[in-house]
């Protein structure tokens, strides 16, 4: 398990299903050494590595319904369709408390990817050097554009993780975990459309060209992500965790069924795949790509 990492996927509320996964984990008791994530990968991340079994459950789920989550409410009064106040201040500090010691003092690397507004680039954050602005960097992972604001930390402007690198598998095997678990919220075949909003965005980003660039393709980028996910796949050194069902969930999802349903999908196809991943863990070495080295900077 030491050259193992664990890679997020983002997608709104269908992170529901990343959930559901890292729930059967903590129940196996299995944790990896290195875990990165995006957007609502890396928050579902949090409270699998601080150990806090429900938690996802209770606050994506139970909450889902709440105003100050999600809704237009919210859009009309900030600007902003997720509640990101009431997300990442007052649900972990009051409602639904985080157990910040516990995550800041596990032995696991934590990183996390974000979206640097003015070069379009990926900048990445580990727990061991920001573990006390871990939240602030989680909410500035999951800022979708369009639907909340930039957030600003490390004296640049935030936005979701997903937008410059959406599955962070190569992050990882530069930061040498050569064998990755990659758990997706999309299910097998899915390819990218270009985006209905890309005018929008690059009207509402002109200010930052290289983003709106950025965004316009991010279709090409994501399928290219895809592509070198199933290359990795092919050679042994990625085992992949996805919906074995095709589930019509919209990423700003607010019904509690369909929420569930989705949880309850993750954690069964865990389940049946446990025994499978058990045996990927435990058999062969792997080869990294050559091209991976020097492709990225340290944060």
């Amino acid at each position: 398990m030491d050259n193992i990492g664990l890679v997020l996927e983002g997608g709104g509320m269908k992170g529901l299903y990343t959930a559901g996964v890292l729930e059967f984990f903590m129940e196996q008791n299995l944790f990896f050494p290195y875990v990165i994530g995006v957007s609502a990968g890396a928050c579902m991340a949090a409270s699998y590595l601080s150990r806090q079994k429900g938690r996802n459950k209770k606050v994506n789920i139970g909450l889902a319904n709440d105003p100050r989550y999600l809704s237009f409410r919210n859009f009309i009064r900030k600007r902003q369709l997720f509640g990101m106040d009431f997300l990442f201040d007052e649900i972990p500090n009051k409602i639904v408390p985080f157990d910040f010691e516990t995550m800041l003092n596990g032995n696991e690397q934590f990183v996390v990817g974000t979206t640097d507004c003015d070069t379009g680039k990926a900048v990445y954050y580990n727990k061991k050097e920001h573990g006390k602005d871990i939240l602030q960097i989680i909410r500035a992972s999951s800022s979708v554009p369009l639907i909340a604001p930039a957030v600003e930390y490390d004296e640049k402007k935030l936005l979701d993780g997903g937008i410059a690198d959406p599955i962070p598998l190569k992050k990882a095997q530069y930061d040498a975990f050569q064998k990755n678990v990659v758990i997706m919220t999309k299910p097998k075949g899915y390819q990218k459309q270009r985006s209905r909003l890309s005018s929008i965005t690059r009207f509402v980003y002109r200010s930052h060209p290289n983003l709106s660039s950025l965004l316009d393709e991010h279709y090409l980028l994501y399928n290219e992500t895809l592509s070198y996910l199933q290359s990795e796949e092919q050679k042994g050194n990625v085992y992949v965790i996805q919906p074995s069902t095709d589930i019509p969930l919209s990423g700003i999802e607010r019904n509690q069924q369909r929420l569930t349903y989705m949880y309850e999908l993750g954690y069964q196809d865990a389940k049946r795949q446990f025994e499978s991943l058990k045996r990927w863990i435990n058999h062969g070495e792997c080869n990294i790509h050559p091209e991976i080295n020097g492709l990225y900077q340290r944060t």
